[in-house]
């Protein structure tokens, strides 16, 4: 559902998003490092994604921006003002959480209204506002109903709505979707992503879920060991990953063996490829390629380097595993993603040839 022109206007802030940036954050728990100098600069009215594993300090990340978590060292400045020292309640931040944290005994219009409540508003422009944000939600017709009476996708969407209300500065998302099924969690992605544009509130999502973040931000921040790795759009992320982490944290990848040819080209399954920024630049190394890279086709002339070990449908794709002869890869195993149309003749144990598409690759030392 998309929401009317006056219905944007009416909840838009009157000011645009605003530009955030977190300068050398530093947090310890006893001696785990959740915040190791971490820097961040978020655009006005961008939607960033901080993607990591458990413990790789994203949360913490966020929670230093709300002001939920004391630093050691290190600065948040939003609008160009340095709320480092700044009280939570006093950040004018909107927050949604994995929990929906909804007060059960309030209707979806009260809870939204919650929070210009305790700002004093008026309980005529409490009302209005709140029908405004759920009328953007897409629940204009379920403003009377408690929480109990509401799915979870409908209960995440009045948690969205009650975080809007109060025209914060900075949209904080804290893993919002990981409590839904697969479907309903797709669909609310492509809703808070739509609300986030039409409203234009600077934002931090949370996750651990790299469809997500990939699906929804501007950018995304792949994060590991309390240090940002890097951060990118999400395409370049994908095909132009800096370090080993980060590509293979982000899809699936393959590490095959290669030999640097000269610097800027390794050679890999027979191909000569370029190689990106930052890989090595002389001798062996170990090279990763995506499975959509990787060329299999039946072995019609004996010139075959290994044979189909498994073939795995997945719907539109394919995912090919091929076992290499010990001559090509010293037994290693290749993953391929093919168009299930384009599978036909790799049945397992069928002999194939495999080659590389000639897309940039990050060779690393062997």
């Amino acid at each position: 559902m998309t929401a009317s022109p006056d219905v944007v206007a009416a909840v838009t802030p009157e000011r645009a998003g605003v530009e955030v940036r977190l300068v050398g954050l530093r947090r310890a728990f006893g001696t785990v490092r959740a915040l190791d100098g971490l820097s961040l600069d978020i655009e006005p009215s961008e939607l960033v994604a901080l993607l990591g594993p458990s413990g790789c300090g994203k949360t913490t990340a966020l929670r230093a921006l709300a002001g939920l978590e004391e630093l050691d060292s290190g600065q948040v400045l939003v609008g160009r003002r340095d709320i480092t020292r700044v009280s939570a309640h006093r950040r004018n931040m909107g927050m949604v959480f994995q929990a929906y944290s909804l007060f059960p005994n309030m209707t979806a219009r009260d809870n939204v209204g919650y929070g210009l409540r305790l700002r004093r508003t008026s309980g005529a422009a409490r009302r209005k506002r709140a029908d405004e944000l759920l009328d953007l939600v897409g629940l204009a017709t379920h403003a009377g109903h408690y929480p109990h009476q509401l799915s979870g996708g409908q209960q995440q969407r009045v948690a969205l709505a009650r975080a809007l209300a109060i025209s914060p500065q900075v949209l904080l998302l804290d893993e919002p979707l990981s409590a839904l099924d697969a479907k309903v969690r797709s669909q609310l992605r492509d809703e808070i992503r739509r609300v986030q544009r039409e409203v234009g509130t600077t934002t931090l999502f949370v996750t651990h879920d790299q469809e997500e973040a990939l699906a929804m931000a501007d950018r995304v921040g792949v994060m590991s060991a309390g240090q940002l790795q890097q951060i990118a759009p999400p395409a370049e992320l994908y095909e132009r990953p800096r370090t080993a982490f980060v590509a293979e944290f982000v899809g699936l990848t393959n590490r095959l063996p290669g030999t640097i040819v000269e610097p800027g080209q390794v050679r890999v399954l027979d191909a000569t490829i370029p190689a990106l920024p930052g890989s090595v630049e002389s001798g062996a190394a170990t090279v990763l390629v995506r499975p959509e890279c990787v060329l299999v086709t039946p072995d019609g002339d004996g010139h075959g380097v290994g044979y189909v070990a498994t073939a795995t449908f997945l719907g539109s794709l394919c995912r090919v595993e091929v076992a290499l002869d010990s001559g090509s890869g010293a037994g290693t195993t290749v993953l391929a993603q093919i168009a299930s149309a384009d599978v036909a003749g790799l049945a397992p144990g069928t002999r194939v040839r495999v080659s590389v598409r000639s897309a940039p690759v990050l060779a690393l030392a062997a």
